[in-house]
């Protein structure tokens, strides 16, 4: 391909980069209590130094047991018991040419109480125990844990001044003590000094996204009138003592790079008299330089603006690469950015135009561990679609010891199993190109099975091609364009056109069949006056089968696909008014979906009525019940569209079954749920064919 910036190297102090690529620090979940690296997280990290990514940083790292363990299987420089296992991660790396720098870090508010001084005695009992205690904290902590999150008991975070709780994070926050503060210092020193010793290339100082060193800089968590807040001297105190420290004890030869929030987006919520903005944010980052770091890792943002460091899929490639420019014009040191970039073509612009030096991603490295090679080669990339399933997984998944996964890349966590290649060209059979279809299909020819898959549609896609309709959801459709061009180049037959049947595959004569049929939107009776026809469902809409103008619509369900109808909707000039049985909207989604659709809607105009069920539905009204008083309303409305969920379609499943072949249900065949279930189920079917 036609870059040339992307794949030049350059120094990050006396470190030569061999490339501008860099894996963005992003806690999944690999560690154990002790912050020793676990095998799967050494392959983890490898398998990105493999796919030729330049620099690795590693994710959040805790200097600090007591206050500062962000998750009980997080990687540690806590204690000198940590580097023999920060060598062996930076030996696996280095084997591959790359570098790594370790991200030291503490969650100050942002913490959630739970883990507050509980991690030293886990650590013990778990040595004491055999892994007995483990076991049993994970059996627990599914139900006990959020219930105490939820009653607020628990110790409290720490934070520069006592102050309102991170959104997300909850719980309570007392104001470290000025002895608390001098012992972080010295504590993010001695990590340092771990860090090197270790054989480690470099760290990194995480002062974005709300945490504690950034909270030094805050108005809205440092109110300290002492000698660490007040002034812009006194609030940069904290991490000039850190950085001194680091420079005295490490030398000024090994590499110090501070990732900064340079502007906390408040005025992106709507409260633009809160925080800190981008000049100030360049203050900062001049102040850093001048203090002698060898980089600067430009982000945005925090816990109360989640996303506007961590975006969900309406966000726009590039959106925030302004602030990215403001820092490298006002400082002379390597700037390294993430900028929401998504292709080697984005990533090679921003270098030219001189936005940055470093391309940092992220989820990308999630989504395709191999991005660095493929983008040199010219080879298909897996690309993160911004769905946010890494980080819902991530903090769901941690209440059961496990991690966080990836709903383009089901490999995630998988990475030290080979890929069988015993396929030796016996047919296999995939019913439906949709999102479990593709998977399956992409897998089994890698494997060299001879796949051909039969869809009843023209295209790739299934349920995708609903999901990717509603505003600013586009980038769902890059799953079915990639896996399907992936594939294809694996040597998957595609029979567009051509719905699957029990004859058809006979014909065929399989080795094994997967289903992946796919479902249909759910559509109950509902008592009143009006045909079946007459009520409207989210696949009608989506689809462009009906299409609504100027119309007064009630969408029943408030689920993920009902707010998005909505809004698909609202687009096209209708009046929306939502309903829900249940007391909140979308109840169950990731939040960061709710933050980012519902100031849209409700910017349309949409009204949405919670604790209501629908009743009756009428030609020209519809009546619902609140579920809490039992009173009755009607509503004048033109059109009902129902998003009350989907059912799968089992149909040709259960024929298959009467068959003598090996049958498998993947997708809402075998399990109903979103595109991440579908890909999962997929990946477990197809590698486990024997």
């Amino acid at each position: 391909m036609s870059e040339k910036m992307l794949f030049t190297p350059m120094h990050i102090g006396s470190c030569e980069i061999k490339n501008r690529i860099v894996m963005a620090p992003m806690l999944m979940g690999f560690g154990q209590f002790d912050g020793k690296a676990t095998e799967k997280m050494l392959n983890y990290y490898e398998e990105r130094a493999k796919g030729g990514t330049g620099l690795i940083i590693t994710e959040i790292t805790r200097i600090d047991d007591k206050t500062g363990s962000a998750a009980f299987a997080q990687l540690s420089a806590s204690t000198d018991e940590n580097i023999a296992s920060l060598s062996e991660l930076a030996q696996r790396i280095h084997k591959h040419g790359a570098k790594i720098f370790v991200q030291l870090h503490h969650p100050g508010r942002q913490n959630i109480g739970l883990l507050v001084g509980t991690v030293p005695l886990s650590i013990q009992l778990e040595k004491l125990t055999k892994g007995m205690y483990g076991k049993l904290l994970y059996k627990l902590t599914p139900a006990v844990g959020p219930t105490l999150i939820k009653n607020n008991i628990a110790p409290p975070s720490v934070a520069p001044s006592a102050c309102d709780p991170a959104y997300f994070a909850g719980g309570k926050v007392r104001a470290l003590t000025i002895e608390e503060i001098k012992e972080l210092e010295q504590e993010f020193i001695e990590g340092a000094v771990r860090v090197q010793k270790a054989g480690i290339d470099g760290v990194e100082l995480h002062a974005s996204h709300g945490y504690l060193l950034q909270q030094f800089f805050s108005p809205v968590t440092n109110q300290r009138t002492d000698e660490y807040g007040g002034s812009f001297e006194n609030r940069m105190r904290f991490i000039t003592n850190i950085i001194n420290g680091i420079r005295e004890r490490c030398g000024r030869e090994f590499p110090l790079i501070v990732r900064l929030t340079v502007d906390e987006c408040y005025d992106r919520i709507g409260q633009p008299e809160k925080g800190y903005h981008l000049e100030d944010g360049i203050q900062i980052a001049k102040a850093l330089e001048a203090l002698g770091i060898d980089a600067i890792d430009v982000s945005s943002a925090g816990y109360d603006t989640f996303n506007y460091w961590l975006e969900p899929t309406s966000f726009e490639p590039g959106w925030r690469k302004h602030m990215a420019k403001a820092v490298k014009e006002a400082v002379s040191i390597p700037v390294i950015a993430a900028n929401l970039i998504r292709s080697p073509e984005q990533a090679e612009a921003q270098l030219q135009e001189g936005t940055q030096d470093f391309i940092s991603l992220g989820r990308p490295h999630i989504a395709d561990p191999h991005w660095a090679k493929k983008a040199e080669n010219g080879e298909t990339i897996r690309r993160c679609i911004c769905c946010l399933n890494c980080i819902e997984t991530m903090q769901n998944n941690a209440y059961i010891g496990s991690h966080g996964e990836c709903a383009v890349n089901p490999f995630v966590g998988k990475e030290g199993t080979a890929l069988k290649k015993n396929g030796g060209g016996r047919r296999v059979v995939v019913c439906g190109a949709g999102p479990a279809g593709l998977m399956a299909a992409d897998i089994l020819a890698q494997r060299g099975f001879d796949v051909t898959v039969f869809e009843k549609e023209e295209q790739p896609g299934g349920q995708i091609n609903l999901a990717k309709m509603p505003p600013k959801k586009d980038k769902i459709d890059w799953f079915t364009q990639d896996l399907y061009k992936m594939a294809v180049d694996h040597g998957a037959k595609f029979l567009f056109g051509n719905e699957a049947t029990v004859e058809k595959i006979a014909d065929i004569h399989p080795y094994a069949v997967f289903c992946a049929t796919g479902s249909s939107s759910f559509k109950p009776y509902f008592e009143g006056q009006y045909t079946y026809d007459d009520l409207l469902t989210f696949d009608d809409i989506l689809s462009g089968k009906v299409n609504l103008t100027d119309k007064n619509v009630a969408v029943i369900g408030s689920g993920f696909t009902g707010l998005e109808t909505a809004e698909y909707l609202n687009e096209a000039g209708n009046r929306t008014t939502i309903i829900e049985m249940a007391s909140e909207i979308a109840p169950g989604a990731w939040m960061q979906h709710i933050d980012d659709m519902l100031p849209r809607l409700k910017a349309a105009g949409t009204v949405i009525r919670t604790d209501e069920k629908l009743c009756a539905v009428y030609k020209d009204h519809i009546v619902s019940q609140n579920t809490k008083t039992g009173k009755r309303t009607e509503m004048p409305v033109d059109a009902v569209v129902l998003a009350l969920g989907s059912k799968a379609d089992m149909k040709l499943f259960t024929e298959l079954k009467k068959t003598n072949w090996r049958v498998f249900g993947i997708g809402d065949t075998k399990r109903f749920g979103n595109l991440a279930n579908a890909t999962k189920t997929a990946y477990e079917a197809a590698v486990g064919l024997q």
